[in-house]
């Protein structure tokens, strides 16, 4: 009972989202099982045994389906545009690139096309039951209370199944809003909810395919990597075009240079030196869960930033002359004090070098020796 009542104690609204959706549909097969009319239970009946086999046909479409979709576009050769993007552009490119690379996007997305489907096959289906099942409508409770109490018992567990049903859906519908808009409304409080993640982690993500089909610990890892990745792959759509004011600057600091790992130490020098960390907003965000987004714009004009805001500025000037640039995320620290970090690597001649711009006035942080005991990038 106490941890029932503690996302209630906490306002933890996604828990009592799905505590609400549980309980209408409860109170619905009540008053199904109290109404005394065998067909209005027996259509209950059908609709939650349809819901069963919707949710279970519809993981097993997914799953058989998720690989042949990731070749397929992986054939199309999706390329993002270079100009700028409209917010509409923006999540488009991250939806479809999305499909193509991450498992539990694709998985979900799948999921709920074919659960539509299958809900769309039981609307044609349901009247032809129905109407083998009888139009009278007979009264299955004329009298006795002990007939009366085990139709409501039935009408209960009937609607119980009903509103697992319907919670699963909404939680693949919560998994795909975060993956597509991680920065939008909400979308913190969602990933931060115990029972979304519980969820996410114990059903949607071994359903998502072999490679996420280990146990224990690896799943949460692999849920919480592909969070990031995802939120990675939003910011490289968005930052893909390059600012006409950025590129200026990043092209005036390497104009003299020519090797690629002389123009990457040049906009490491740069970035470092100019981009002052932004102690406000982290701590609002530790201490308030307040994040304050901001574009490679933003912190080239004001001068400051966190971690993924120094990362992200960095990516956009060194793709700007050319380089090959990622932003990496991950956990930083030293001395065994980490905590969520960003940096960026850089390819030259074939190699990934590893940088940390952020940390740049502490010390020399441009592919130092043993960069990874204090960089733990995620899996």
């Amino acid at each position: 009972m106490a941890q029932w009542l503690e996302p209630l104690l906490r306002f933890e609204w996604i828990s009592i989202l799905l505590l609400l959706v549980l309980a209408g549909s409860l109170i619905q097969g009540l008053g199904q099982g109290a109404s005394g009319s065998a067909k209005r239970l027996f259509r209950f009946l059908w609709e939650s045994l349809w819901i069963v086999i919707s949710l279970l046909l519809a993981a097993q479409a997914a799953s058989y389906l998720s690989p042949h979709l990731q070749r397929w576009l992986i054939d199309q050769s999706i390329r993002i545009p270079d100009e700028e993007m409209n917010m509409l552009l923006q999540i488009w490119y991250a939806f479809i690139t999305g499909l193509r690379d991450f498992a539990l996007l694709r998985f979900g997305v799948l999921f709920l096309l074919a659960y539509a489907v299958l809900r769309g096959l039981f609307g044609l289906l349901t009247p032809i039951v129905l109407q083998k099942q009888g139009t009278r409508g007979e009264a299955i409770v004329s009298s006795g209370w002990l007939a009366r109490v085990l139709s409501r018992l039935t009408g209960a567990l009937i609607g119980a199944i009903h509103g697992i049903g319907r919670a699963f859906v909404l939680l693949a519908l919560f998994f795909i809003y975060v993956t597509l808009l991680p920065t939008g409304p909400f979308a913190d409080q969602i990933q931060a909810s115990p029972t979304y993640r519980e969820t996410t982690e114990r059903l949607i993500a071994p359903l998502a395919g072999p490679v996420l089909t280990q146990h224990g610990p690896v799943i949460t890892k692999a849920v919480e990597t592909e969070f990031r990745q995802m939120l990675q792959r939003r910011y490289e759509i968005i930052d893909h075009a390059v600012p006409a004011e950025i590129g200026e600057a990043a092209r005036h600091v390497t104009e003299e240079l020519s090797s690629d790992e002389d123009k990457a130490r040049a906009l490491y020098d740069w970035v470092g030196t100019r981009i002052a960390y932004d102690w406000d907003k982290a701590n609002d965000y530790i201490d308030y869960g307040t994040w304050r987004e901001q574009t490679p714009q933003d912190t080239f004009d004001m001068r400051q930033g966190v971690c993924i805001d120094v990362a992200r500025l960095y990516a956009v000037m060194a793709r700007s002359v050319g380089l090959d640039v990622r932003v990496v995320t991950g956990m930083g620290g030293e001395g065994g004090n980490l905590g969520p970090h960003a940096w960026n690597e850089v390819r030259v001649d074939g190699n990934w070098l590893p940088l940390d711009a952020t940390w740049a006035r502490s010390g020399d942080w441009f592919n130092p020796p043993n960069f990874d005991d204090t960089h733990l990038r995620d899996a």
